[in-house]
């Protein structure tokens, strides 16, 4: 029992030790606006992680230079551009909307009301009633005798 309780607590005094950034603002202010920008842009390495949650190495490299930009007094947005410019809309978790980006919102929308326009006519097509005529009935007779003497042969 007692090699149980030194290796449970070994293991749970592990994130104790686990490496954290701290980073050192000259106002609040400073503080603030590295945490929401950190949330903001993306990490570039990673799969929908932004660069405050992300253990990359490239994560944390623009987690520094996010650091030194807003320490140079730059505000939100003149960030933000220093980033897209330097690694594309991808960075950033809210792109502007532009012709490509509108076509993957409209495309996915368009092609289901076609794909339900299509059902919908098929739909109607199938269920207008076919009419026989006596000309059916007497072929439909013929087929069905022809077939009774096939069997019976």
């Amino acid at each position: 029992m007692k090699w149980f309780l030194l290796t449970l607590s070994l293991f749970v005094s592990m994130g104790a030790f686990a490496e954290q950034d701290r980073y050192q603002f000259d106002n609040n202010k400073q503080a603030i606006l590295f945490e929401e920008l950190t949330k903001e842009l993306r990490c570039p390495k990673c799969q929908n992680q932004n660069i405050a949650d992300s253990d990359a190495v490239v994560a944390k490299d623009l987690r520094d230079k996010v650091l030194v930009l807003v320490k140079e007094g730059k505000s939100k947005d003149e960030v933000i551009d220093y980033m897209i410019d330097r690694f594309g809309y991808f960075v950033h978790y809210d792109p502007p909307v532009t012709p490509a980006t509108l076509v993957l919102w409209v495309l996915p929308v368009l092609i289901v009301i076609v794909g339900f326009g299509f059902i919908v006519i098929r739909q109607r097509k199938a269920s207008v009633k076919q009419t026989w005529s006596s000309d059916d009935e007497m072929l439909l007779a013929k087929l069905i005798e022809q077939n009774k003497r096939q069997e019976q042969s």
